[in-house]
């Protein structure tokens, strides 16, 4: 491409302008924001007016007490983000190449996946390739997409829904999301035959942030069967709080299947006998269309993809 037509270089944008858009979106204050970045507040008053008259556009409303992006501005924020990030990217993969390792690679997962698929990808990526930093990261879909975007992530193994901007990601569906009830092992409800929703509904039960899709999912199994939801809850996503709570009472708690099995596989839970039709959305592996993966990044797309064959039986095309 010819560099004319980079319109960034005839406006000669400079990288400080885009530490300031970022610095001034966090901070919300241009005095705060100069002294963040070491500078006079003239003179980062300056670099914001020299963009808005290169862009033609105000990038932020000047407020009473403080500043606040516009439409145009949360936009050039979002990509000075994504470009700031890939430099940092650049840099750390130059120090790794330099210092013979094989750089850096950022994952993030929902729970499941992240006790089921991750261990045996990761381990597969280490057992090749030793000095390949792995960052994981386990956090609900939405806080992962956010990362996503602002290039804090590489890769994730999580949810699309409806209201995500999908027009720059790749998705790769991996497998539906079970959902079981467990409990503390001898728990008095193990002995019981038939187990049905109107044996369970009484309990006291540890259930989703009100909010989340399980939870929504939960109720409405129950409403489905002509049952009122149950009204004596914890909410919380808190694994460890949960199984420990679990261990010293008689509660219930909904959790997906993956998770439910690798608590039981260590004696810690069990899982009760019945059927759960609250089942989750699908998920699979998640990566931006307009942005490269580096080598590391590239390496564990691979591990992931091969591991979802073992873990999920789920055969991916393993040609972006």
């Amino acid at each position: 491409m010819n560099p004319s037509n980079h319109w960034f270089l005839r406006a000669r944008l400079k990288t400080r302008q885009l530490l300031l858009l970022v610095t001034l979106a966090e901070e919300g204050n241009i005095h705060r924001t100069a002294q963040v970045l070491a500078m006079t507040q003239p003179a980062a008053s300056k670099l914001l007016k020299d963009l808005e008259d290169v862009l033609e556009v105000p990038l932020f409303e000047r407020l009473p007490r403080g500043m606040r992006p516009t439409w145009y501005g949360e936009t050039m924020i979002r990509h000075a983000r994504v470009a700031l990030a890939s430099l940092n990217q650049a840099h750390e993969e130059l120090q790794a190449v330099k210092s013979g390792s094989f750089g850096q690679v950022r994952v993030g997962a929902i729970t499941a996946p992240g006790l089921a698929l991750m261990p045996p990808a990761v381990a597969m990526v280490k057992q090749e390739h030793p000095s390949l930093r792995v960052s994981l990261e386990i956090e609900t879909s939405p806080m992962l997409l956010d990362r996503l975007e602002q290039g804090r992530l590489d890769i994730l193994v999580a949810r699309l829904f409806e209201e995500h901007d999908k027009s720059r990601l790749r998705y790769q569906a991996l497998t539906e999301e079970s959902v079981c009830a467990i409990v503390r092992p001898g728990h008095p409800l193990l002995g019981t035959e038939s187990l049905g929703l109107g044996d369970i509904v009484g309990s006291s039960w540890i259930v989703p942030p009100a909010g989340s899709v399980l939870r929504h999912r939960f109720e409405l199994m129950f409403q489905e069967a002509g049952l009122t939801p149950p009204s004596d809850i914890i909410e919380t996503a808190a694994l460890l709080f949960l199984t420990s709570m679990l261990q010293r009472s008689d509660m219930v708690a909904v959790v997906a299947t993956d998770v439910a099995r690798y608590y039981a596989a260590h004696g810690i839970v069990a899982l009760l006998p019945i059927d759960m039709p609250c089942h989750m959305d699908n998920f699979g592996i998640i990566t931006r269309t307009d942005r490269l993966l580096s080598p590391a990044a590239n390496v564990m797309l691979k591990a992931i993809k091969m591991a979802s064959l073992s873990v999920y039986n789920c055969r991916l095309d393993f040609q972006e």
